[in-house]
């Protein structure tokens, strides 16, 4: 009966070979509708933000948000605050791996990159802020560098924030009044107060002082 023990044997090896190729196939990320990639951590799109990076759709329910406010400040500096909900700065040697409500910040004027934040604080240069209007937006970024995104748009804020040089007669120090905080739909983003694809940040509308 020895031949059939090893006939038992062999079909049982070929049983767990099948087994195992049918788990190699399986993983945590699927193809969804479309084409889109399902994570565990929302979904990763085709769509890629102004510079090429992917975004993470996610739910707005729950969704992470940010506001943006700059204000004038001492040495010819912008002082850049931002607010987040639903969202924790990552520390700078965290993994490289997507984690709901996580991550950073990239700041950019006028569409170009600035720096990386992992803080709500920032002291913006006057040197990229020359004389005139300008847009500073902070968008929000999971740790594996896709942009966390709601309806298919980047989670974002925006300020406008316009600098002028003094007339010979100023004496005064810089001044400030608020811009007025607006919610208006297009295709930049989303941020705080409240879910919203577009949110136009506090800034400073005129900044008397010498701009670089």
């Amino acid at each position: 009966m020895s031949w059939t023990r090893g006939l038992l044997a062999a079909l049982a090896v070929c049983v767990l070979l099948l087994a195992g190729s049918v788990g190699c196939g399986t993983s945590d990320a699927h193809e969804g509708e479309n084409g889109v990639s399902t994570s565990p951590v929302g979904k990763v799109l085709d769509g890629t933000d102004r510079e090429g990076r992917h975004l993470r759709e996610v739910e707005k329910k729950g969704a992470p948000e940010v506001g943006i406010e700059v204000q004038p400040d001492t040495d010819d500096t912008w002082d850049v605050r931002l607010s987040v909900h639903h969202f924790r700065f990552s520390a700078a040697d965290a993994k490289r791996r997507a984690v709901a409500g996580r991550g950073y910040v990239r700041l950019y004027v006028d569409g170009r990159p600035v720096t990386r934040l992992r803080s709500a604080a920032y002291r913006l240069p006057a040197r990229l802020v020359p004389r005139g209007t300008h847009h500073v937006t902070a968008r929000l970024y999971a740790d594996d560098g896709t942009a966390w995104a709601v309806k298919g748009r980047p989670v974002q804020s925006t300020a406008d924030i316009t600098a002028s040089e003094p007339s010979p007669s100023d004496t005064a120090q810089p001044t400030t009044t608020s811009g007025a905080s607006t919610h208006t739909t297009d295709t930049h983003g989303m941020s705080a107060p409240g879910i919203d694809l577009r949110t136009r940040g506090r800034g400073s509308p005129d900044r008397v002082g010498k701009a670089s």
